[in-house]
């Protein structure tokens, strides 16, 4: 009598149609949980901003320079340009170590937009910076998401 020590050719067939399921509802998930991450290290790149931005104020206000038009801000050892004290949006990027982004001049003129380096370069899934444009209270910088800048949180899906 002879003994079988295997899986037959439907058993192997009905494993795979099971394993190639499974991928097909775990894969869409996978995707998912890529935008959030994405979104989640665009909200850290703003908070990034935000406290480079204060820094490199209160530098400029130890030095008399927070009211200022134009000024130079020696916060983070070779200088950034400021206006009214905040980094201007041209200078912005040398007060922050962004590994894993790049930046292009934004609209208006007078902001950066930052994004991720193997990401689109325009759309909801990027972060503005605009400079200050006055002392007055409530004209200092500011960062939003997306091309205008104004969305409060980033949609990278």
């Amino acid at each position: 009598m002879k003994r079988n020590a295997g899986f037959t050719l439907i058993e192997l067939v009905i494993v795979i149609i099971v394993l190639g399921i499974l991928a097909a509802t775990a894969v869409p998930k996978f995707i998912n949980l890529q935008d959030d991450a994405k979104e989640s290290t665009l909200k850290g790149v703003e908070a990034a901003l935000h406290s480079a931005a204060n820094i490199v104020y209160s530098k400029a206000a130890i030095n008399g320079e927070e009211a200022k038009l134009a000024s130079t801000s020696a916060a983070n050892g070779t200088g950034v340009a400021t206006v009214y004290g905040f980094p201007a949006a041209t200078d912005v990027k040398n007060s922050i170590e962004l590994s894993g982004f790049k930046s292009k001049a934004g609209t208006p003129t007078n902001s950066t937009q930052f994004y991720l380096e193997n990401g689109a370069s325009s759309g909801n899934c990027t972060i503005l910076y605009t400079q200050a444009t006055s002392t007055a209270s409530g004209t200092g910088y500011k960062i939003g998401f997306g091309d205008t800048g104004v969305l409060s949180t980033p949609t990278c899906g």
